[in-house]
C-alpha cells in the first residue's frame, strides 16, 4: 500500500455507518465503499468506488495525485457510454473523451475523474439505440430523444457533487464542455472555480452530433476550430470555445 492510498482508505472507514440528508430533490446520498490501485494505459491511478441511496449503480473516481482536501482540483465528470467507451463506436467522441480525460489529468499534479453510470445521457443503453434508430431516418440526437419521450438530457449530477464532497474537495476546475455540468455542480454545492476546455477533433461519422450538442444543448464547442476570446460577460470559465451558433461557417 502506497502512503497516498492511507487518505482514501481513511475515507472507507470514515463511511462505513456514514448516513446524511443527501444533496438535491431526491436526497441523495453517497458512501465510500472500496480503493485500489489501478494502473491503465493512461497512466496510473487509484479508482474509488461509491454506494448511493437512489439508484443502485456503481460510479466510480479515478484518483491521480493528492486530491483530499484541495482546491482547484481539475475535475471530469464523464456519463458511462457502452456503446463509445468499450465498443469504440463514432457515433459519438465518448471513448476519446475519457481517454483524454484521463490523459490530460495525469498531465497534471492532481486531478479527479468521475465515471458515471449515466448511460445515453440518462435514458438508457436500450433507449440510446432507439435513439440511434431515429437518428438513422434524419432526426438529430436532441430530436430523437424528445420523440422517445425524453428530455434532450437527462442526466443529474447530484450523486457527483456528493462524489466530490464525499472526497472533500474544496472546489474543482471543470474539464467539460457543458455549462449544464457548471450549473447543476454550482447548484448542488460545488464550487466551481473555472472551467478546462475539452474539445475532441471530430470524424466524419460524429461531426454532425457534435454541431447538435453545440447548437441545441448550449456545449462550448466548435468544430471549425475558431479561436475565442474571453469576454468579460462570459459564465465562470477559464478559456473556451464560442457556440457554433455565433460563428460563420469557413469559406470553401
Amino acid at each position: 500500500m502506497t502512503d497516498s492510498m492511507s487518505p482514501l482508505l481513511e475515507l472507507v472507514a470514515r463511511d462505513r455507518e456514514h448516513d446524511c440528508d443527501g444533496v438535491g430533490h431526491v436526497n441523495v446520498c453517497v458512501r465510500v465503499v472500496g480503493v485500489a490501485e489501478l494502473p491503465t494505459r493512461a497512466g496510473h491511478f487509484r479508482i474509488v468506488a461509491f454506494w448511493n441511496n437512489r439508484d443502485a449503480k456503481e460510479h466510480i473516481a479515478m484518483v491521480h495525485g493528492d486530491v483530499i482536501g484541495a482546491s482547484n482540483v481539475p475535475t471530469r465528470l464523464h456519463s458511462e457510454c457502452l456503446t463509445g467507451d468499450v465498443m469504440g463506436s463514432l457515433r459519438c467522441d465518448c471513448r476519446d473523451q475519457l481517454l483524454e480525460g484521463l490523459k490530460k489529468i495525469q498531465s497534471m499534479d492532481r486531478g479527479i475523474l468521475l465515471y458515471l453510470r449515466q448511460e445515453g445521457r440518462g435514458i438508457g443503453l436500450i433507449n440510446k439505440i432507439r435513439a440511434y434508430a431515429l437518428q438513422d431516418q434524419g432526426l438529430d440526437t436532441v430530436e430523437a430523444n424528445l420523440a422517445l419521450g425524453f428530455r434532450d438530457d437527462e442526466r443529474d449530477y447530484a450523486v457527483a457533487a456528493h462524489m466530490l464532497r464525499s472526497l472533500n474537495v474544496r472546489s474543482v476546475e471543470l474539464i467539460t464542455n457543458n455549462p449544464n455540468k457548471v450549473q447543476q455542480l454550482t447548484q448542488y454545492g460545488v464550487s466551481v472555480a473555472g472551467r478546462i476546455p475539452h474539445v475532441i477533433p471530430p470524424n466524419d461519422h460524429n461531426r454532425f452530433y457534435l454541431e447538435t450538442k453545440a447548437k441545441r444543448s448550449g456545449h462550448f464547442i466548435d468544430t471549425w476550430g475558431n479561436p475565442h476570446l474571453v469576454e468579460q460577460s462570459d459564465p465562470v470559465v477559464v478559456d473556451g470555445m464560442s457556440p457554433p451558433e455565433s460563428e460563420p461557417a469557413p469559406a470553401g
